[in-house]
């Protein structure tokens, strides 16, 4: 019956929405491991080729670039730390933050379709820069790289919240599934940086030194996939 609806609406040149369950993976219990709040509920949001007309374009393209192009970025950070530590007592822990990544990474490649949204010609670049960021980090040890999740997540973060009240100043209505899909993902980093405290990030050496560097490329990094 849907898809004799769908096929209906198109005939006559109606908009085509399809729904598509966003399901959070939950952190399962373990050693370091806690449970998240709610984990196991799904959230419907649609998301296939939503209408154009009223949205302010340019603000959602920047939006959804540089979100896809950050997501991107952070599959390949857990995928260098994996590379060196996913044999270790931290591999599980960072597997399945990796693993929530990975369901962010797959919804935003949805939503860059449905907004019609090309992404950042960085990619390749990201590409590698985040698989030797997470691998450099891990060969610091367990620590180290649990101090590059906690800067990078919390840089995410803080820039999640920005784009939120950025929705909300604009419309809050018109952009509901959208800020859904924000506001879940940035609850989403914000556990994993607490992850990375719990498993004794501030003891790596040199921390504030070694933070404040990755911050400080996250920001380029989202100010050059914003525009570019």
């Amino acid at each position: 019956m849907t898809d004799v609806l769908l096929s209906a609406m198109a005939a006559v040149g109606g908009p085509v929405v399809r729904c598509s369950l966003l399901q959070r993976r939950p952190l399962r219990c373990g050693p370091g491991l806690r449970p998240v709040p709610g984990g196991e509920a799904s959230l419907r949001l649609c998301s296939t080729r939503v209408a154009q007309e009223g949205i302010n374009k340019p603000v959602i393209d920047r939006i959804i670039r540089v979100d896809h192009a950050g997501e991107y970025g952070a599959n390949r950070i857990y995928a260098g730390q994996m590379a060196v530590l996913g044999r270790s007592s931290v591999g599980a822990v960072i597997q399945q933050m990796w693993d929530q990544e990975k369901d962010h990474l797959k919804k935003f490649n949805e939503l860059m379709v449905a907004y019609r949204v090309r992404p950042t010609v960085l990619l390749p670049f990201w590409n590698v820069a985040g698989f030797v960021l997470g691998a450099g980090s891990a060969l610091l040890g367990k620590k180290g790289a649990m101090a590059c999740t906690v800067a990078v997540e919390e840089s995410i973060s803080e820039h999640y919240n920005n784009q939120i009240r950025t929705l909300i100043e604009e419309d809050p209505e018109k952009y509901k599934e959208l800020l859904l899909v924000i506001k879940q993902f940035r609850d989403d980093e914000q556990e994993h940086h607490d992850i990375g405290l719990e498993h004794d990030a501030e003891a790596t050496p040199a921390y504030s030194v070694l933070k404040t560097a990755i911050q400080l490329g996250c920001k380029a990094a989202i100010f050059l996939s914003e525009r570019i």
